[in-house]
């Protein structure tokens, strides 16, 4: 017997899932998303990416953090209306009061379950107290 396209292709989103754990945030850019050459603009998915790794940090740090950088940002692919976009994110480093977040924005196009990276960067955020100042993050478990 022949092997099963569909199963595979399954097998390997329920890996990719494994590895990343589940989306931070999914949505459906929409029209009013799109850019001049009819792709989805850019700031909206740095805007979304920044919301997702506020989630990380925030979790991470146990408080509220702000973001003071994007590093490394890379664009691989557009992103087009009626795509189903997930970004997912981990922390990379934790410093005294920052944290690296690594970030990836996957697509699944219209009528095709391929999942594919379109975008990938680092953000960095900085844990804040009551007063906007920075503190420290607190130790991992505690």
């Amino acid at each position: 017997m022949g092997k099963d396209s569909t199963g595979e292709s399954a097998a390997k989103a329920a890996d990719a899932v494994a590895e990343r754990g589940e989306p931070l945030i999914r949505s459906a850019p929409m029209p009013a998303d799109m850019n001049g050459n009819g792709d989805i603009f850019g700031g909206w998915v740095l805007s979304q990416m920044d919301i997702a790794g506020g989630i990380v940090a925030a979790r991470r740090a146990q408080g509220r953090v702000v973001t003071v950088a994007v590093d490394a940002m890379t664009f691989h692919q557009p992103i087009k209306v009626g795509d189903i976009v997930s970004i997912y994110g981990r922390v990379l480093r934790v410093g005294r009061t920052s944290m690296a977040v690594k970030m990836e924005t996957i697509v699944a196009r219209r009528l095709d379950p391929t999942e594919i990276k379109v975008t990938e960067g680092v953000y960095t955020y900085v844990a804040i107290d009551e007063n906007g100042k920075s503190r420290p993050v607190p130790q991992e478990g505690k």
